[in-house]
């Protein structure tokens, strides 16, 4: 595949501080370079573009991930009050706990599945739009549960959509963002799935979880009312031959002003280029397999730098440092979370994601080190608790003061292990994953990688006490540590920067005909 670098004979990109002659002349000259020549008349067309439809849509579509975190957060405020319900029917045990709790991640790699069929045949905003229904219904059966099983229908659904909504905004959002805002816009994901924890967290202190239910429903109520009236992808559009509706909706998304023809133009070339249909033979491509094995193994590097054993450990290490009100305690962590996500979308299309990737990457290797160090000088000791959720620590009958001192050790550690990851392996796989794959296998691969990513969110979940019996706090950390510091490796060696190019650029430099 070759980047167009084709000539402008003729600049229909109107601009009045231009004269006859700049406006007639090539905006690209190949003796000049193609690729650098065409980043000009990027960037002169970008001049014409207004963004304010395409924050709209962006705003309509992450109202998805939104969703998305108050299906995550709501257990932690509700688990508690079920476990003391006086209704048997509906009272949980521990087990029963666990698994309200983790279910979800099951119904998310399955989500991810489904969507990754659904986003192909029907678009990326019906698929949208249809995700919002197991939302709704997911809470809806909650919200009138009379038993157990029905908690577990409501939140098997609520994952079935988290997981459709995991792969189809991102690809929503990067296929109708421009190379300036892309990172930012696609950063927003992750910083809505955190906002929607801190929600589920902060509501969770007044509301009972009837009511929280019927929060945590109005986000996917709005998003499928706003999305009715946002456009399909171009490029989607553009992959089924609809040239006409295609420039419709870029005309909505760029503004009236921006010649979104020559957008066009260049999007369905490479889509011609590509086809339509993933096929078999496709598979050899190093457009197509070079990214996937990308994505796969940044999926799995997410999972593995204990996100879930630090967010296990939370409740603890504030009772430890004398913080009593562990639910306040949990609304700070989210706080954290949703500031230092914050960052990463305003600093994204700026410091780029291999930049961030490796600085969360540093960061979280040295907490998760720090934090074994921690827990090897307090000698603290898992029970015996089948469930990590409900981890407790088992101090010495009679604990020092010295343990209480050291306790500053484990908040640092938690705070600076948080901000790293939302600074860079939380937001940055998801964005990544959205940008690398060429069309005709976007959604195939999408699936793979959300089903990837989610699986192993749930074996690290139900098997994390496991390996804390056989390594021990100190040791499953430093594990950690060392899986944190591998994933810096990765980064600089196998994980492109895709800063400020067009997803077609990104696509060519798989393929080999592009230079990094």
């Amino acid at each position: 595949m070759v980047v167009r670098s084709g000539l402008i004979d003729s600049c229909e990109i109107e601009d009045g501080g231009m004269d006859h002659a700049e406006e007639s002349r090539p905006l690209l000259n190949a003796e000049n370079g193609g690729r650098i020549e065409e980043k000009s008349a990027q960037d002169i067309y970008l001049e014409k573009v207004r963004n304010q439809k395409l924050y709209l849509a962006t705003f309509s579509a992450v109202l998805g991930p939104l969703s998305f975190g108050f299906v995550l957060g709501y257990s932690s405020p509700a688990i508690p009050e079920l476990c003391k319900m006086s209704n048997p029917r509906l009272q949980l045990d521990t087990e029963e706990a666990s698994w309200f709790g983790s279910v979800v991640t099951l119904g998310a790699a399955l989500g991810g599945v489904v969507g990754g069929w659904i986003v192909e045949k029907v678009g990326r905003k019906l698929c949208l739009m249809f995700c919002s229904m197991p939302f709704i219904f997911g809470f809806t059966i909650i919200i009138a549960a009379q038993n157990v099983w029905m908690l577990y229908v409501g939140r098997v659904l609520t994952g079935l959509a988290s997981g459709m909504t995991s792969l189809v905004v991102p690809l929503y959002i990067s296929e109708i963002s421009h190379a300036r805002v892309r990172g930012t816009m696609g950063t927003c994901v992750q910083l809505m799935v955190v906002s929607g924890i801190m929600g589920a967290y902060a509501a969770g202190l007044v509301l009972d979880w009837r009511w929280l239910a019927v929060t945590c429903s109005v986000p996917p109520t709005l998003m499928l009312v706003l999305m009715c009236f946002m456009p399909e992808t171009p490029r989607f559009l553009l992959s089924r031959g609809k040239r006409r509706e295609a420039e419709e909706a870029l005309r909505f998304l760029r503004g009236p002003d921006a010649p979104v023809e020559w957008e066009c133009d260049q999007i369905e070339g490479v889509s011609l280029e590509q086809g339509d249909h993933l096929q078999l033979s496709d598979l050899r491509d190093p457009g197509v397999y070079r990214p996937l094995a990308v994505g796969v193994l940044m999926m799995l590097y997410q999972q593995f730098t204990g996100i879930n054993a630090i967010m296990f450990y939370a409740e603890s290490i504030f009772e430890d440092a004398h913080f009593k009100n562990s639910d306040v305690a949990t609304v700070i962590v989210a706080v954290i979370q949703v500031v230092f996500t914050a960052i990463a979308a305003m600093v994204m299309d700026r410091a780029g994601r291999k930049v961030l990737l490796i600085l969360s990457g540093i960061a979280m290797s040295v907490s998760t080190g720090v934090f074994g160090v921690y827990f090897k000088l307090t000698s603290t000791v898992p029970t015996n608790s089948s469930d990590p959720k409900f981890l407790i620590f088992a101090q010495d009958p009679e604990p020092h003061d010295s343990h209480y001192e050291l306790a500053w050790i484990a908040l640092a550690s938690m705070g600076l292990f948080i901000a790293g990851f939302a600074l860079g392996w939380g937001p940055t796989p998801w964005l990544v994953m959205s940008e690398i794959f060429p069309v005709q296998a976007r959604g195939l691969a999408s699936a793979i990688c959300v089903l990837i990513n989610w699986s192993t969110a749930f074996i690290v979940t139900k098997t994390f006490q496991d390996l804390m019996d056989l390594l021990g706090s100190a040791g499953i950390f430093w594990l950690f540590s060392g899986l944190c510091a591998l994933n810096v490796l990765f980064t600089i060696f196998c994980v492109p920067e895709t800063k400020g190019k067009t997803l077609e650029e990104i696509q060519a430099y798989f393929k080999g005909t592009l230079s990094d």
